[in-house]
């Protein structure tokens, strides 16, 4: 029997098979630059044995890290040299890694994806196995992975907050029963008209509505056909009503509009008349029908001051509004009053 052959002291000799099972991705390159073995993980990447014996560089690009001698990126011998190799066949994946000398020309190379292992995975269908047992690779992938998905629930999650947020606030500023704005919605749009007015902006109109006889719905055919005519109305008043134009339900049958884009008096009255015909026309609930009407007082801003107290401005238009809607009530009901008719603005 043949002893086996003496190994240096210090030296180690291992089987490629051995060799593959630590190092998964290593190659080893002979003088020539061919791939003389690869590790079972690299022979997945390159389609197998086939890569035994083909050039190096008609895998990959290589990209060899400058050092202080100045070495050129053709060469990848070298003692611990880093290197970057592009695979030609993905080059969206860069795998990274270091050479040793072997001897007589032939380099071992040990390879590992770095920042594209996820690409990686997915291209080559890899799991756990194809790693070796101290590569952390897997491991790093799950933490990749649970942080993006962290991140997409906490996006998510920012999302519903912020649609939550905003269907609160609508909700906050809106009439639940009709979806038109409520007394607080319609402040705001006149507060911010009136600021706009104090920089020259374009004067507006404020119309108070009441229905009239709405009781009557209410006390004949119940709160549930009160409520279908409340619905309607505000269908017919926002099909009426002019582009830029706001209308809010601000009591059980009260209503303001925010009448923006021409004050001229005799337009807004005829709006005025219009919308009191469109509510008048018949109401259905149940088979039933029923009629109402409605009195309109319109008032129109005038000019103020930018230091002037928009607040007192806003009181005086709607309080001019309130005395002309009085004045149609008096007036027999289903009429519509400017406000400048009875002396006030």
């Amino acid at each position: 029997m043949t002893p086996p052959a003496a190994t240096p002291q210090g030296s180690v000799v291992l089987s490629a098979d051995a060799l593959g099972r630590l190092m998964p991705m290593f190659l080893i390159c002979d003088a020539q630059g061919r791939i003389d073995a690869l590790g079972p993980t690299m022979k997945k990447i390159l389609g197998g044995e086939a890569a035994l014996g083909a050039l190096l560089t008609s895998h990959f690009t290589l990209r060899v890290a400058q050092t202080e001698e100045g070495d050129s990126p053709d060469h990848v011998a070298g003692t611990r040299r880093r290197l970057h190799l592009v695979l030609r066949a993905r080059p969206e994946i860069v795998l990274r890694g270091s050479s040793v000398e072997l001897g007589e020309g032939r380099v071992l190379i040990n390879l590992t994806f770095g920042i594209h292992l996820a690409e990686a995975v997915r291209a080559f269908d890899l799991t756990e196995t194809d790693f070796a047992a101290s590569d952390m690779a897997i491991e790093l992938l799950y933490m990749a992975e649970a942080n993006v998905a962290v991140l997409g629930e906490l996006g998510a999650l920012t999302s519903r907050l912020e649609m939550a947020r905003r269907t609160a606030e609508a909700q906050a500023l809106s009439d639940p029963l009709t979806g038109l704005a409520n007394r607080r919605g319609l402040d705001q749009a006149i507060d911010a008209e009136m600021a706009a007015l104090a920089q020259g902006g374009s004067a507006f109109a404020v119309a108070h509505l009441d229905l009239d006889y709405f009781k009557q719905v209410n006390d004949t055919l119940g709160h549930a056909a009160g409520d279908h005519v409340l619905m309607i109305v505000a269908q017919r008043l926002t099909r009426e009503l002019r582009r830029g134009d706001i209308v809010a339900r601000t009591g059980g049958d009260e209503f303001l509009l925010l009448l923006r884009g021409g004050t001229d008096e005799a337009a807004l009255r005829r709006l005025g008349e219009r919308l009191i015909h469109r509510l008048e026309q018949p109401y259905t609930f149940e088979g039933k029908t029923c009629q109402i009407s409605a009195s309109i007082g319109i008032a129109v801003s005038l000019p103020i001051e930018e230091a002037a107290d928009h607040g007192q401005q806003t009181q005086r238009l709607m309080e001019a509004a309130d005395r002309a809607l009085y004045a149609a009530k008096r007036g027999g009901r289903g009429r519509c009053v400017m406000a400048g008719e009875i002396g006030a603005g």
